[in-house]
C-alpha cells in the first residue's frame, strides 16, 4: 500500500490593502510626482551708470563743438546749418562727413594720437579718446548702441561689473589702435571699444543661459534681440 501524497501548499494570500492604505500610497505617488517650484527671480539692479555715460558723452560732444567754434575758424560759408546752430555749426562735408568737428580739435581735446602717444608719452589719451566723438552720426549711432546694451547689462549684472567692464573694454580698444602702425596719421575717438565689450558680455550671457531664453520666446526677442538692434 502506497502512501498517500503531500497536499501542495497553497500560495500566500495576500492581505487586501484598506482603504486608509490605498489613500495613503494615492497621496505619497502624488507627492512624489510633484515638480518643485522654480527659484525666485534674481534681483535687478537699478540702472544709473550706463545713462550717467550717456549724459557724459552728449555733453562732450556739445563742449567739443563749442570748442570748435566753426565760424570763427572756418568762415560761416563753410559751416553747416550755421543760420540754426551758430558756434555749434558743423565742419564742411568735405572735412567731416560726420556732422562734427574739424581734425584739430579732436586732437586737441584729447584724440588718439599715434605721435602724440608714443613719443610724446601722452599716455592719458588712451582714456580721453573714449569720451570723444567724431560727429553727430557717429554720436548717434555709439550712443544708442550704449542705451540698449549698458541698460540691460547693468541692470542684471550691477554698475560695478559693467563700469569696470565698460572702462578696460574701452582701453583695450584704445590700446590695440595705438599698436596698429596703420593708425599713425589718424586721430581716432569714440566708445566702440568699450561698446564691444558690452555687446560680448551680452552675447556671452545669451550663450550661457540659451535654454532659459528658449522656454521664453518672447522674453528673448525683447530682452536681447532689440537692445543688439
Amino acid at each position: 500500500m502506497g502512501r498517500p501524497s503531500r497536499p501542495s501548499p497553497s500560495p500566500p494570500v495576500e492581505p487586501t490593502p484598506s482603504h486608509d492604505d490605498i489613500e495613503k500610497g494615492s497621496k505619497r505617488a502624488r507627492h512624489k510626482s510633484k515638480v518643485p517650484p522654480p527659484p525666485p527671480p534674481s534681483k535687478l539692479w537699478k540702472p544709473w551708470l550706463m545713462p550717467l555715460v550717456f549724459v557724459a558723452n552728449i555733453s562732450v560732444f556739445l563742449y567739443t563743438m563749442y570748442v570748435n567754434d566753426c565760424p570763427h575758424t572756418s568762415g560761416t560759408s563753410k559751416c553747416i546749418l550755421y543760420e540754426y546752430l551758430g558756434r555749434y555749426s558743423f565742419q564742411s562735408f568735405k572735412e567731416n562727413p560726420l556732422l562734427g568737428p574739424s581734425y584739430i580739435t579732436l586732437q586737441t581735446l584729447g584724440g588718439l594720437d599715434w605721435t602724440q602717444v608714443v613719443e610724446g608719452k601722452e599716455y592719458w589719451r588712451l582714456f580721453s579718446c573714449m569720451w570723444l566723438h567724431a560727429g553727430l552720426i557717429h554720436l548717434l549711432i555709439n550712443m544708442l548702441s550704449l542705451l540698449g546694451l549698458g541698460i540691460r547689462l547693468e541692470r542684471e549684472f550691477g554698475f560695478v561689473r559693467i563700469g569696470l567692464l565698460y572702462m578696460i573694454s574701452g582701453f583695450g580698444g584704445s590700446l590695440t589702435s595705438v599698436l596698429s602702425l596703420a593708425r599713425k596719421r589718424i586721430v581716432s575717438v569714440g566708445a566702440s571699444g568699450a561698446l564691444f565689450g558690452l555687446l560680448g558680455s551680452m552675447l556671452s550671457e545669451l550663450i550661457t543661459n540659451w535654454s532659459n531664453y528658449m522656454n521664453k520666446p518672447l522674453d528673448f526677442y525683447l530682452e536681447s534681440i532689440i537692445p543688439l538692434i
